[in-house]
C-alpha cells in the first residue's frame, strides 16, 4: 500500500515501498528497503529503486499513480546494495545518481562476497545516464546529496528542503528507529564511521521543526519530544503453503 508523505518543497511525496526492519533468521539478509517517489519541479524521482522481488509491486503502484516508468526522470541511490539499487534497470529515461566514491569502491568489490549489486554497479559505471554526486551536491531543484559513510564508504543521504520543514531521506546510513536511537549501527564496514554519521544524521533531522526523516528499513518518522515517532502503519506479512493443496495457505503477521 502507498504511503502518502505530502506536498514538501514543491514536491509530492510517496512511499512507494515502506521498508522493514528485520533480518531472517534462516536465510540470509531480508532486504526489504523502502522506495521513495518525489514528483515536482518537472521531474518524477525515485529515491532508491529495491530489488528483484519489489518489480512488479514498484511498477503496480506507480500505475495507481498513473505513471509509467518511462515517466521516471530520475532514480537517487544512497548506496550500492542490491536491495535498494538494482532496479534502476528499470528505468530507461532516467538519470540515475549515486555517490561517485560510492561507485567507486563498489566496482572494485571482489565478486559474489557482499551485498554489492555487482554487474549492475559496473553497468551503471558506463552508463550515459549516471551522474556522479559529491557532498552538498544538489542533485534535484531543492534536494540535496550529503556523503554518510559508514554502512558503506560512499552511502549518501538525501534531504528536501522545504519552507516548513525538510525530507532526509536517509537509505541505510540510518536503517531504523533501533539504530537512530542507539547512535550505531548493524551491519556496517566501519563502525566509526557509522557513529559519526549518525550524529550528522541527527543535526539534519533537529535543524528544522517537524522534519520528516525517511529510513532505508523502516516506518517514516518525525521527532515528538526529542524521540522518534512513527506516522505510519507498518505493514509486514508472509503466505506458506504448509498444507497439502494449493488452496491453502497459511498466514504469518510479522509486526508486533
Amino acid at each position: 500500500m502507498t504511503t502518502r508523505i505530502g506536498r514538501v518543497g514543491g514536491y509530492e511525496i510517496d512511499i512507494l515501498l515502506t521498508g522493514y526492519p528485520g533480518k531472517s533468521v534462516c536465510h540470509g539478509g531480508l532486504g526489504w528497503s523502502t522506495v521513495a517517489l518525489l514528483r515536482g519541479a518537472g521531474r518524477i524521482a525515485l529515491v532508491d529503486c529495491g530489488t528483484f522481488g519489489m518489480r512488479k509491486l514498484i511498477l503496480d503502484r506507480l500505475g495507481q499513480l498513473g505513471l509509467k516508468r518511462e515517466e521516471v526522470t530520475d532514480v537517487l541511490l544512497t548506496h550500492s546494495h542490491h536491495d535498494h539499487a538494482i532496479n534502476w534497470v528499470m528505468f530507461p529515461e532516467a538519470r540515475v545518481t549515486i555517490g561517485g566514491g560510492e561507485l567507486d569502491w563498489a566496482v572494485e568489490q571482489p565478486l559474489g562476497m557482499t551485498p554489492v549489486a555487482e554487474f549492475y554497479m559496473t553497468e551503471l559505471q558506463r552508463s550515459p545516464r549516471l551522474r556522479r554526486a559529491a557532498e552538498g551536491e544538489e542533485v534535484l531543484p531543492g534536494v540535496t546529496a550529503h556523503v554518510t559513510p559508514g554502512h558503506t564508504p560512499g552511502s549518501l543521504v538525501y534531504v528536501l528542503a522545504g519552507a516548513e520543514r525538510e525530507v532526509v531521506f536517509t537509505g541505510d546510513a540510518a536503517k531504523n528507529r533501533a539504530e537512530l536511537l542507539a547512535r550505531d549501527a548493524d551491519l556496517t564496514v566501519d563502525r566509526a564511521a557509522s557513529r559519526r554519521s549518525f550524529d550528522r544524521i541527527w543535526e539534519l533531522w533537529t535543524r528544522r521543526p517537524s522534519t520528516l526523516l525517511v529510513p532505508g528499513h523502516d516506518v517514516p518518522m518525525v521527532l515528538e519530544d526529542g524521540r522518534p515517532s512513527y506516522i505510519g502503519k507498518r505493514e509486514a506479512a508472509i503466505t506458506a503453503w504448509f498444507a497439502d493443496d494449493l488452496e491453502k495457505t497459511t498466514l504469518f503477521e510479522l509486526v508486533a
